[in-house]
């Protein structure tokens, strides 16, 4: 007969998933890791690694991932490759997923680690220069451009911070934005017009983006219709990110507005059980590596959890 309830549920196999697959497993706790595709989330699309402790000369999002998931299975992680189409949270002591086959498992507690995507331009060579200098998160990347000129588009608190940091490696930032003034907060946008690093391209969109093997150069297009070129070597995408809530029941996990999920210091959510962890969280900083580190925290969370109520 086929296993219907578990201890522990996680949702989500990214490196907050399977770093709870880990802690889970090692623990002994009854689990399951629930992931509609391969492990590695969104790390998988990303090329190079070089800000996780214990890589001095960087690793490969594939490898890395790899590795998470090989790690997680020495200690006998146990996965299940379905679709979700609902998390039902209604009885506060069983939460129940609801797969897009129609089938159900309950769960005593829940580590909701779901993730988010970078949002994106949706032009032409954009996917095919991810990760040959297009972008998603300067402080992720931003020391593989050291003197080389580069590109941020958007015009957010994000966008506009991640400028600025930018300038620390790069021998020239270009923002681009699609309006005639920033969104940043005030003191963001102070601090980025203080910095003789970058310059500005008001009123316009990116059309393209163009290279051989890596990024050379975009194709620009403002208000009026003017089309130009800017030559660059990389350009960051920086215009928000969406999470992956689509099956949460975002009134009952009283999400922000932005629909991320709101926690306390060790991963609780507001309804008892119910732990979120990696990008899904309500949070400023988006790392692997803080990822990883909530995940944990949340598994020791559900195991005081389940230990209470018994």
């Amino acid at each position: 007969m086929e296993k219907t309830h578990y201890e522990l549920v996680i949702l989500g196999g990214g490196p907050a998933g399977l770093t709870a697959g880990l802690y889970a497993a090692r623990a002994r706790i009854d689990h399951v890791m629930v992931e509609k595709g391969a492990p590695g989330g969104q790390v998988l699309l990303t090329d190079w690694v070089d800000n996780y402790p214990g890589f001095p000369d960087g690793i490969s999002g594939f490898d890395l991932m790899d590795r998470m998931t090989a790690h997680a299975k020495k200690f006998d992680l146990n996965t299940m490759t379905k679709e979700v189409s609902e998390v039902n949270l209604d009885d506060p002591k069983l939460k129940k997923l609801i797969f897009i086959d129609g089938s159900h498992i309950t769960c005593s507690t829940l580590i909701i680690c779901a993730g988010a995507s970078a949002n994106r331009l949706d032009i032409p060579g954009e996917a095919e220069m991810t990760g040959k200098g297009v972008s998603y998160c300067g402080t992720c990347d931003a020391p593989f451009y050291r003197n080389m000129h580069v590109a941020v588009v958007g015009g957010g608190d994000t966008a506009v911070q991640e400028a600025d940091y930018l300038t620390r490696f790069a021998s020239k930032v270009t923002l681009i934005h699609r309006r005639d003034e920033l969104r940043a907060t005030k003191v963001i946008q102070e601090t980025a017009f203080a910095n003789d690093k970058i310059e500005y391209i008001w009123n316009t969109q990116v059309r393209s983006i163009e290279g051989e093997n890596e990024v050379e150069r975009l194709q620009l297009v403002d208000k009026d219709g003017k089309e130009s070129t800017l030559d660059v070597q990389g350009v960051f995408i920086l215009i928000g990110v969406t999470p992956n809530n689509a099956t949460l029941p975002l009134e009952t996990l009283k999400a922000d507005k932005w629909g991320f999920i709101p926690t306390g210091l060790e991963t609780e959510t507001s309804v008892p059980g119910v732990f979120a962890a990696g990008d899904i969280r309500s949070k400023v900083m988006r790392q692997i590596v803080n990822a990883c580190g909530e995940a944990a925290t949340a598994v020791i969370a559900a195991e005081h959890y389940l230990t209470n109520q018994e």
